[in-house]
């Protein structure tokens, strides 16, 4: 598939600048969700990029770093566990991205978002966009904005949390809901990482 095919289209409609805009860490019980927003040289030709997901961790490592060595800017962003439970997971979602496009050091003329959403009750995207339902696997600027985001989200929970709160085990699940980290939870109970909101179907479980 041409993962160029939506940047050439709005280049070709006058866009100059595009970033592409992604993030990581909606579902997890532990921990911030992370944004990305990059600007990548057009047509750069980075082998193997896809949807973060899509790759093994070892493949996402080597892209993150062939990114971030060779965007012409990107931006990484994050909203804390407390913020979460206080706006929801949408709103932090939508904060989240806006901050990373913010951040990058030069103004986009568009950002192209991954999924269909892109404001919740209290936060939106703001800047020039369009929304691209599995843009991670269709644009190469949103594929890229996806790598950044979950590396980065998957380094902090095995690397920082796991230091915080070696009893979680987090460099093993990253703060998904394995069975693992309920057992966990189950022993030690919450952290101050964990997103209470999250935990309230385990909470009404527990004897």
């Amino acid at each position: 598939m041409d993962l160029w095919a939506y940047e050439r289209e709005q280049w070709n409609s006058g866009a100059g600048t595009i970033c592409g805009v992604d993030e990581a860490g909606a579902g997890p019980l532990a921990g911030p969700v992370y944004a990305a927003a990059v600007v990548l040289p057009p047509e750069l030709e980075l082998p193997g990029l896809n949807d973060s997901k899509k790759l093994t961790e070892r493949k996402r490592e080597a892209l993150f770093d062939r990114i971030t060595a060779q965007a012409k800017a990107y931006s990484i962003a994050r909203v804390e566990a407390a913020e979460i439970d206080e706006i929801d997971i949408l709103n932090a979602r939508m904060k989240a991205m806006q901050l990373a496009i913010d951040g990058l050091g030069i103004v986009p003329d568009l950002a192209l978002i991954d999924g269909n959403r892109d404001h919740g009750s209290l936060y939106a995207v703001t800047s020039g966009h369009i929304c691209i339902v599995g843009g991670d696997g269709k644009s190469a600027s949103i594929a890229a904005a996806s790598i950044l985001a979950k590396v980065s989200r998957d380094r902090y929970a095995a690397g920082e949390l796991d230091r915080l709160y070696p009893q979680y085990r987090f460099a093993k699940h990253k703060g998904y809901g394995t069975r693992l980290h309920y057992e966990l939870l189950d022993a030690y109970g919450p952290c101050p990482a964990h997103r209470k909101t999250f935990l309230r179907k385990w909470e009404a479980g527990r004897p």
